[in-house]
């Protein structure tokens, strides 16, 4: 770690001094107050090989979140088949991940402001790996949901801190900047959603055909082994935000953070130890309940609103079609386990992924509020062209299939990538926890009807349910194409 001696600053190595000359930083910037902490961040905070792992690191965390959220949506036929289970009671068990989630984000976005990311970021696997196993071995459905709560307490947790992890050890704008880090959350959510899909086609051909119904266990509880990895890898790269640093008035731990991790060539003030050792304005370093309040208050209202809508509308639909795609294809589709698979695969790693790859790139070019629009309006075309074609005949079937793929395509580029740019880029540090976890604790509260009430809908409908779901894609296009807001490269910190 570099001195803070200005003697040792000046007797650099050549490669360290080229590398700040590539920076810009030929001579130390040197940090007096928090304001100086964000502004060398926002305009060179991708740096070093070890903020790319913190950056990893944060998406395995996404990771773990879609293979947990996934995993069962295979198995939810086996499921009620093993326990009897009828309508209500298959939502509920699907539906129990959410209301744990719920939880988990309310508390989680308090608890990452007040406490800090790297605490919080190190304690939530646990509840990956427990809950895991514990669904794996449930002997009834009420352990399952049991379990299943534990594991969206998990996600609730996770989801928060990984956000603000992505967007403050990201630079404001260019290459790499926080929009297209926080976007990066949606292929590596499609991405572990496929490879859920990989691991339950390995297990279906290898497994014994008279032992299939045990196959959602095993894929299930194979989620506490990435888990296990990544709670050990952490340990060894993760470091505390430096911004959150900074808003706690801990300049000399954010400068310490900004050299090991940013390998960037600064130095802290006399005056900024004296500056941070007075701070006493408790409510600029975050981690207030007020802060809840806050987000309504006329500067944060109508992002709060309209980040709230863009999360419910596109996860209604994202409930119903990405994460009920099994249960379309094989009660909807009158398709076979083998094609459900293959089909569910194909959709969500490759539609899926390619979808969220693309949106990361051009949401520097259009914004995110253009795209969050068309990706609503062509998952509303999609889901009417379900409601029109009905139930699938010959070469029908390929087209029913293509719009499901199109559903997720514009989902994983448009709102569903971007309901996290609106949630997480729309405040600033000290509120960032806040406003993410309230965002998510509503969208899960709104997921676990959806959750519930999609089975029985599709039970009576049929097909026809899809004109209901193309309701909310809808009301996500007309909720963006009212509000301005668009949260792409605007520098919120400097704003507070």
């Amino acid at each position: 770690m570099t001195s803070t001696d200005p003697a040792a600053n000046a007797a650099q190595t050549p490669s360290a001094a080229a590398h700040n000359r590539q920076a810009g930083m030929q001579t130390p910037r040197v940090v007096s107050s928090a304001a100086d902490i964000h502004s060398i961040l926002a305009e060179f905070g991708s740096q070093g090989t070890k903020t790319t792992a913190v950056i990893i690191l944060a998406l395995g965390g996404i990771f773990m979140d879609a293979y947990d959220f996934s995993s069962l949506a295979f198995g939810i036929t086996a499921i009620q088949e093993q326990f009897g289970l009828n309508g209500f009671m298959t939502g509920l068990v699907n539906a129990s991940i959410m209301v744990g989630a719920v939880i988990g984000a309310l508390f989680g976005g308090y608890l990452v402001d007040r406490f800090g990311r790297y605490r919080l970021f190190m304690a939530d696997m646990v509840f990956f790996v427990v809950a895991a196993i514990g669904c794996a071995v449930a002997p009834n459905e009420w352990v399952l949901i049991a379990f299943r709560f534990v594991m969206g307490i998990g996600v609730g947790l996770d989801l928060p801190v990984a956000m603000a992890f992505l967007a403050e050890f990201s630079k404001l704008k260019g290459k790499g900047n926080r929009s297209q880090r926080v976007n990066a959350w949606s292929p590596a959510w499609y991405f572990a959603t496929g490879m859920g899909y990989v691991i339950v086609l390995i297990i279906f051909i290898t497994l014994p055909y008279d032992q299939h119904a045990i196959l959602w266990r095993i894929v299930v509880g194979f989620g506490a082994v990435p888990a296990l990895i990544v709670l050990l890898v952490r340990r060894r790269y993760l470091a505390e935000s430096p911004e959150w640093l900074a808003n706690q008035g801990d300049l000399r731990g954010a400068v310490e953070v900004m050299r090991s991790h940013h390998n960037l060539n600064v130095e802290l003030a006399p005056e900024g130890e004296r500056a941070a050792a007075n701070a006493s304005d408790r409510s600029a370093r975050g981690g207030r309940w007020a802060g809840f309040a806050e987000l309504f208050s006329p500067r944060y209202r109508v992002r709060t609103i309209v980040a709230l809508c863009v999360s419910v509308f596109s996860t209604f639909g994202y409930n119903a079609v990405a994460y009920g795609t099994p249960l379309i294809i094989t009660t909807l589709f009158h398709q076979t386990p083998l094609i459900t698979i293959i089909a569910s695969l194909v959709i969500n790693l490759g539609f899926g992924t390619l979808g969220g790859l693309l949106g990361m790139s051009i949401v520097n070019r259009f914004g995110t509020r253009r795209i969050t629009l068309f990706g609503f309006v062509i998952q509303a075309l999609a889901l009417g062209t379900l409601a029109i074609v009905g139930i699938p005949n010959g070469a029908l079937v390929l087209v029913a299939v293509a719009m499901l793929a199109a559903f997720v395509f514009a989902q994983a580029g448009g709102p569903g990538a971007n309901l996290m740019n609106y949630a997480t880029l729309s405040y600033p540090t000290r509120l960032r926890g806040i406003g993410i976890g309230f965002n998510q604790s509503v969208l899960r509260a709104f997921s676990i009807v959806s959750l519930i009430m999609f089975p029985i809908l599709a039970a009576s409908l049929g097909t026809g349910v899809f004109w209901i779901v193309a309701c909310a894609p809808l009301a996500g296009a007309i909720a963006v194409g009212i509000v301005a807001w668009d949260p792409t490269a605007k520098d919120v910190e400097h704003e507070d």
